[in-house]
C-alpha cells in the first residue's frame, strides 16, 4: 500500500525514475480499487446502461489517470528509454507486449540520463567508495593494502603483485 501511495503524492511527477516494485505494487493496488469500484457501481445500480462499470469506477479511473501515466513514464525512465515510447502501446498487440516487457526487465544499473538508481548504490560503487574513503583517511599519500586472492568481480586468481584482474581487468588498488 505504501508504493500505491508514494505514487499518488507523485501525482504528476513525469521526470525520474520507478522500479519495478512501485509499478506493479500501485498496478496491482489499481486493479483491486477498480474492482471495488465495478462491484459498488453494480450493487447499488449506478453502471452505465448494459456496462458493468458506472459511476465510481468512472471517478477512480479518472483520479489515477495521471498518476499512472507518471509512474509508468518514471518506469520507461528506469530501464533507459524515453517516456514518449508509452505511445508504442498504441500499436495493437505488439505495443502492448512491447510495453509490458519494458515495465518486467529490471533497472538500468547505476545512474542514467534519468536520474539516480532507485535501488541505490550498487555493490560495485559501494567497493569504489570505499577504497576512495580508505585512499582519504590515509591523507591521499599512501595507498591502501587490502590483501585478496581472487578477483571480486569474476573470481580468477590474483597475486599480490596485480594492479589489475588479468582475466576482466578490474582495478585491484
Amino acid at each position: 500500500m505504501n508504493w500505491y501511495l508514494k505514487v499518488l503524492r507523485q501525482y504528476a511527477d513525469f521526470s525520474g525514475r520507478a522500479r519495478r516494485e512501485e509499478y506493479w505494487m500501485f498496478t496491482l493496488f489499481n486493479m483491486i480499487f477498480i474492482i471495488v469500484a465495478m462491484i459498488l457501481d453494480n450493487i447499488l445500480g449506478l453502471t452505465v446502461e448494459e456496462e458493468p462499470y458506472g459511476v465510481f469506477y468512472f471517478l477512480y479511473a479518472l483520479a489515477v489517470l495521471i498518476p499512472g501515466l507518471a509512474v509508468t513514464v518514471r518506469r520507461l525512465h528506469d530501464v533507459g528509454k524515453s517516456g514518449w515510447m508509452i505511445l508504442v502501446a498504441l500499436i495493437p498487440i505488439i505495443g502492448a507486449i512491447w510495453l509490458l516487457a519494458l515495465m518486467v526487465i529490471d533497472s538500468d544499473p547505476g545512474d542514467n540520463e534519468y536520474g539516480q538508481n532507485p535501488k541505490g548504490v550498487t555493490s560495485e560503487q559501494k567497493d569504489e567508495q570505499f577504497i576512495q574513503e580508505l585512499i582519504e583517511k590515509s591523507g591521499g599519500e599512501a595507498e591502501p593494502i587490502i590483501i585478496i586472492d581472487k578477483c571480486p568481480a569474476c573470481g580468477k586468481k590474483v597475486s599480490d603483485n596485480d594492479k589489475t584482474c588479468p582475466d576482466c581487468g578490474l582495478s585491484l588498488i
